[in-house]
């Protein structure tokens, strides 16, 4: 009950109101049944802009220290989590995550939907980072459609660490159900999680246009704040977030990451070196051209042009 106030008296019109939500693809959600809604994870508001877009009830898994917090402050926020259809979600691994694993399977067999941020936790800079084999487990042991949906602009609305949240507009796509059921009987394989969870992202990729990084968003925060921590020490100034990564980056044809990655300029490495360089971004979609690192041949060139580069060394992808 509190559920449905909150979203259908206070708090939904007035977020509809401020920052005037669209939506793509809201009929992809089945009107009944189990489902498993995977998402993005930009901002703190995706769990408030997500469950008010989606007609049904959406209970997700959210980290466990949001119910675990002190004072005054830590129960209230434990409070509102309980009370608008939220679970914590232990990510230590092993036996407490399965247990947490095994409270979402109760809501699919009950046929609600669950929501599920891949990642496990927020991105640090904006970009889609490489997604936990947690939300394969529970696709392949219940059987459910996967529901991939991209939040769009709630990073600029709501950064991480501001509490205010700055009015504009944000998106949400919800993409075509992915049916896993072909892995039926394999849920235990751990290749068969990791392929479906990559196929995942890969779709949340496509529909989001975000540069993809296939190491953990969590890493990637410990790396960030041990080199944080080093520079105050160092009394020398915090790097930017994408200098201590220079891992390599797939991005779609024709996305607009708002911070690509810089493509690398150390050239002490010998040319016979195959794949892309730490820091090179990947164009999914377009031929190379020959031999000059960055030159881009369009898919649809002629097939004399291919012959041309047949000949010749293998050219690097950006």
């Amino acid at each position: 009950m509190f559920y449905w106030i909150m979203k259908r008296i206070f708090i939904g019109p007035l977020v509809n109101l401020l920052f005037r939500p669209w939506v793509k693809g809201l009929d992809n959600i089945p009107a009944t049944g189990a489902a498993v809604i995977v998402s993005n994870h930009l901002s703190f508001s995706d769990s408030i802009f997500l469950p008010l877009a989606v007609p049904r009830p959406v209970i997700f898994l959210a980290k466990s220290e949001y119910f675990t917090g002190k004072g005054l402050k830590g129960k209230l926020t434990a409070t509102f989590f309980r009370l608008t259809n939220q679970l914590p979600m232990d990510r230590s691994g092993g036996a407490a995550s399965a247990t947490s694993l095994s409270a979402g399977e109760e809501i699919l067999k009950s046929g609600g939907i669950l929501g599920i941020y891949p990642e496990g936790t927020r991105s640090p800079d904006g970009r889609l980072y490489r997604g936990k084999t947690g939300v394969a487990k529970l696709i392949l042991a219940t059987g459910v459609p996967v529901i991939p949906v991209a939040m769009i602009g709630t990073d600029k609305v709501q950064p991480i660490g501001r509490r205010i949240p700055n009015i504009r507009r944000v998106g949400i796509i919800v993409g075509e159900p992915m049916d896993f059921r072909r892995y039926a009987g394999m849920g235990d394989d751990r290749f068969i999680q990791r392929s479906v969870t990559d196929e995942i992202m890969y779709a949340l990729m496509r529909l989001s246009g975000q540069e993809y990084v296939d190491v953990y968003a969590s890493s990637v925060k410990e790396r960030l704040a041990s080199a944080k921590t080093a520079g105050k020490k160092a009394g020398k100034k915090p790097e930017r977030a994408a200098d201590p990564l220079r891992q390599a980056a797939v991005r779609l044809e024709g996305s607009t990451p708002a911070d690509p990655v810089p493509a690398s300029s150390d050239t002490s490495l010998p040319p016979s070196v195959e794949g892309p360089l730490p820091g090179e971004v990947r164009i999914i979609g377009r031929e190379t051209g020959g031999g000059a690192r960055g030159g881009q041949e369009p898919a649809s060139a002629s097939g004399q042009s291919r012959k041309k580069h047949d000949d010749g060394p293998s050219s690097r992808a950006m």
